[in-house]
């Protein structure tokens, strides 16, 4: 079991995501954009093992998350979450992490982040 921090603008995407995950047996904090996620992160004092973010967002986009993520809690893991592939692989930052392109399965979604959490 982890703890997640999820990212996701789209409140019935958000929603979905978390019932799966939580039905897999994570912990999950869901926010609704960047900006409510990096407050979780100030205030979890490294609690979070993996951010599960949407890469475009208004504010703070998934991308920029993920570098302030990593500096508040190193060691954490990330995964992008997309509907813009072409534009997540075309940033050095997203093409070097796992990125799943929308629309996403629950299994495949269910499936990286385990796999994620295990390496």
């Amino acid at each position: 079991m982890a703890t997640i921090l999820y990212a996701e603008d789209d409140a019935d995407m958000r929603r979905f995501f978390e019932k799966a995950l939580e039905k897999a047996g994570h912990n999950v904090i869901a926010c609704s954009d960047g900006e409510r996620a990096l407050r979780a992160l100030k205030f979890a004092d490294g609690a979070f093992d993996l951010l599960l973010t949407d890469i475009m967002m208004p504010g703070l986009d998934g991308i920029e998350l993920a570098k302030q993520a990593e500096t508040l809690s190193p060691g954490i893991k990330v995964m992008f979450i997309t509907g813009f592939a072409a534009v997540a692989m075309s940033d050095e930052r997203a093409s070097e992490q796992t990125v799943l392109s929308k629309p996403v399965h629950l299994r495949q979604l269910v499936d990286e982040v385990d796999r994620l959490i295990a390496a």
